[in-house]
């Protein structure tokens, strides 16, 4: 068979912000398995290319696939179902499957809203993938949600996979590798372990990919390393495991593998604050690790306990100061708007954000993704404002508080980042450290969003606080 895989024509802030996207790894891995089965297997970024949706419709008319794979985050999902329309158009016996986040937990819900969709791909993507291509017979394929005449119906679940290190290496190849940069510096992503033992309110991580965690063998990353360096000549790696640190022993030798076959990159890695020590991160920054980012999430210990985070305020100072004592540069993630917090609890935040001593900060507005057990409490509660899943972006308010507007949310998250980013001495350390990056980039297009948003008026009351 012909097999097209694609990540949707979308918008994105972070593209809006950083001019550039990461890899669609997920299909990179299916491009593989597609290959292994004899498959003739192509995979279109339409993000990195920047392509829209007419020129992806003659790019399907010209290859002509007999199955296209689409993969969508939740904001996503109107581009996903827009390619499935156009599939559809270019060839109505075209077989389409969507798999993510979003449709594993609405399946039927994803069915019922596209009718150019045949198969929901649910969870963990590469078993199921391996028997949509061997078996004829959709009764027998495990992990899908499928239509079978006018009737939806969902097999039982695919076991996650055992040892990750049976999935074969993406297939960076088929990728355009050549635009995944920053400025004149390549980089790449990898993807180490699966998997989350861990139970927050928001993240549905641990329904996707299991509370167990997988690792791959230090051997097998080595290995995507040197085919990253010394094939794509990627310098800079973002490891895009949920917790690269959870095993500690194994970052560790990781990084001693890194230093000892002597690969010239630099790296960032996402760490909890409880699993993370000085000498882990010492071993790291040797190995070329520059940024550890951090799921800090709150400044106020009540609010960290009611989204079942697991950690204390005390356990990100500690975490934030063992970094810097490494001389890695750390990135926070807060998040703000859970329906029970209060103005207060945000301010906590906002004003700890500042005070715990990270160098970068990511502030996003409570999210109730599909999955979440967020999501089941606010549906359940009553609690969505909306299901256009376009809004789903951690930038808009989708989801009541029981004491904030929605307004006052947006106004708090702008004001978060006016406050930590236009300080005196944020300022200082960007023009020192990043040339600028921050005012030249990052600043300009959060005032546009703000803008866009709020007015010119709000933007000046907010500046003026400062």
């Amino acid at each position: 068979m012909k097999v097209m895989l694609i990540s949707p024509p979308a918008s994105s802030a972070v593209k809006e912000v950083l001019g550039t996207t990461g890899p669609p790894l997920g299909l990179a891995y299916l491009a593989s398995i597609a290959r292994l089965e004899g498959h003739d297997a192509v995979i279109v970024d339409s993000l990195a290319e920047g392509i829209d949706l007419r020129e992806l419709k003659l790019r399907i008319r010209s290859f002509y696939p007999d199955m296209i794979g689409i993969t969508a985050t939740t904001s996503m999902i109107p581009d996903a179902y827009d390619v499935a329309r156009v599939a559809k158009e270019v060839n109505p016996d075209i077989t389409v499957l969507i798999g993510g986040p979003h449709v594993t937990f609405l399946p039927e819900e994803t069915l019922n809203e596209c009718k150019y969709i045949d198969i929901v791909v649910r969870g963990e993507g590469e078993l199921i993938f391996r028997e949509l291509l061997r078996k004829r017979d959709l009764r027998e394929v495990r992990g899908i949600t499928y239509r079978d005449g006018e009737i939806i119906k969902s097999n039982p679940a695919m076991p996650l996979v055992p040892n990750l290190d049976e999935i074969p290496i993406p297939a960076y190849d088929l990728l355009p590798m050549h635009l995944y940069r920053f400025g004149n510096l390549r980089f790449g992503t990898l993807i180490t372990s699966r998997g989350c033992p861990f139970d927050c309110i928001f993240c549905s991580s641990s329904l996707q990919f299991g509370k167990k965690w997988r690792a791959h063998s230090k051997e097998r990353v080595m290995e995507e390393l040197r085919i990253l360096h010394y094939e794509y000549g990627v310098g800079e790696v973002e490891f895009l495991d949920d917790t690269f640190t959870l095993d500690r022993k194994r970052a560790k030798e990781i990084s001693r593998e890194i230093v000892k076959e002597g690969l010239d990159i630099s790296w960032t890695a996402s760490s909890r604050v409880n699993t993370f020590d000085l000498e882990t991160g010492r071993e790291m920054k040797r190995a070329g690790a520059h940024t550890i980012y951090f799921g800090i999430e709150s400044g106020s210990q009540k609010v960290l306990d009611l989204i079942g985070k697991g950690i204390t305020i005390e356990q990100s100072i500690s975490a934030v100061k063992n970094a810097k004592k490494a001389k890695l540069r750390a990135l926070g993630s807060f998040i703000i708007g859970f329906p029970e917090e209060t103005e207060e609890d945000i301010k906590k935040t906002i004003e700890f954000s500042k005070r715990v001593g990270v160098d970068l900060a990511q502030f996003t507005i409570a999210t109730p993704y599909p999955g979440t057990r967020l999501w089941s409490i606010a549906s359940k509660m009553g609690l969505l404002l909306t299901k256009d899943w376009r809004k789903y972006t951690t930038l808009d308010v989708v989801m009541k508080s029981f004491y904030l507007t929605e307004r006052q949310i947006k106004r708090m998250l702008n004001w978060a980042y006016i406050s930590f980013y236009l300080r005196p001495k944020m300022i200082l350390i960007d023009l020192i450290r990043n040339r600028g990056f921050i005012l030249r980039r990052a600043v300009p297009a959060a005032l546009k969003f703000f803008l866009r948003k709020e007015g010119v008026k709000e933007l000046r009351k907010e500046i003026s606080k400062l």
